[in-house]
């Protein structure tokens, strides 16, 4: 690695890869080694999902689904028996999907593409019902980023059609503490300890994944980290309205912890 990992990981995540030293491997959370560690986590939040898909069935025509990932939402939008564009940049995450995919049946698995791309910057020269972004993916882009998103969700936008995201609700975030330890049990049993590191003020916060529990993972130790932008929701709905989308809806998420409030946001082109 051209950079030292001790020096570019804040907070305690920082201080225990420091103490793994040459036993750990640090990795981007959607890389190669990065992806299934993704994949594992993101499976254990049903909440979010359950919701977005309800807000999905009340559209009609084909989805649109931006960042998906390892298809985490692409399975259960599959459900409502729509015709399904899954779009994810990392090539990893796309490889899961598509093994993903595979398991399904024949009659599901034909309704869904998967197309690499940008969620900031496509064309795939179609409309469509409904344009989902889940997992508080909009807070990866910066405004330049965000910009291009919303400009490519208008121009994909089906008449009469519905932007669905989420976002993480930040006015407490962080005013008691700067970092967050979470540990979870993936479906498969493997467990993680997640760090959380957040500066007050700050545009993005830091999270790191280990192994938990950290004494019985086999060198080398995959360690995987991610940089994820710190976005008001006022910010994000008044981005929206810049970008000629009108804000239909806003409610607020089962909270999944004391720290995270996400926010379901629903958006049109406006008229």
């Amino acid at each position: 690695m051209s950079t030292d990992p001790r020096a570019t990981l804040p907070g305690r995540a920082g201080a225990l890869l420091a103490e793994l030293g040459d036993t750990a491997e640090l990795h981007d959370l959607y890389d190669e080694a990065g992806a299934p560690v993704y994949h594992a986590i993101a499976g254990t939040s049903p909440l979010e999902v359950r919701e977005l898909v309800a807000a999905a069935r009340s559209t009609t025509g084909p989805v649109l689904e931006l960042a998906a990932g390892s298809g985490r939402l692409t399975m259960p939008l599959l459900t409502l028996g729509r015709e399904v564009t899954a779009l994810e940049l990392a090539p990893a995450m796309i490889r899961i999907l598509e093994e993903r995919l595979r398991t399904v049946p024949a009659t599901r698995r034909s309704r869904c593409t998967v197309v690499a791309g940008d969620m900031s910057d496509f064309d795939l020269g179609r409309e469509f019902g409904a344009i989902v972004l889940g997992a508080t993916s909009v807070s990866l882009l910066d405004a330049a980023g965000r910009a291009g998103l919303y400009r490519c969700v208008r121009r994909h936008l089906a008449p009469g059609g519905r932007f669905l995201l989420t976002a993480v609700e930040v006015a407490d975030f962080g005013t008691s503490t700067s970092e967050q330890v979470i540990e979870v049990d993936a479906p498969d049993g493997t467990g993680f300890r997640m760090y959380e590191h957040w500066t007050e003020g700050a545009d993005v916060r830091t999270v790191t994944v280990f192994p938990h529990p950290l004494e019985s993972a086999v060198p080398p130790i995959t360690v995987c980290t991610t940089r994820i932008g710190v976005l008001p929701v006022a910010r994000l709905e008044a981005e929206l309205t810049d970008a000629g989308l009108v804000l239909t809806d806003r409610r607020p998420l089962p909270p999944t912890d004391h720290q995270h409030h996400d926010v379901l946001l629903v958006a049109e082109v406006a008229a």
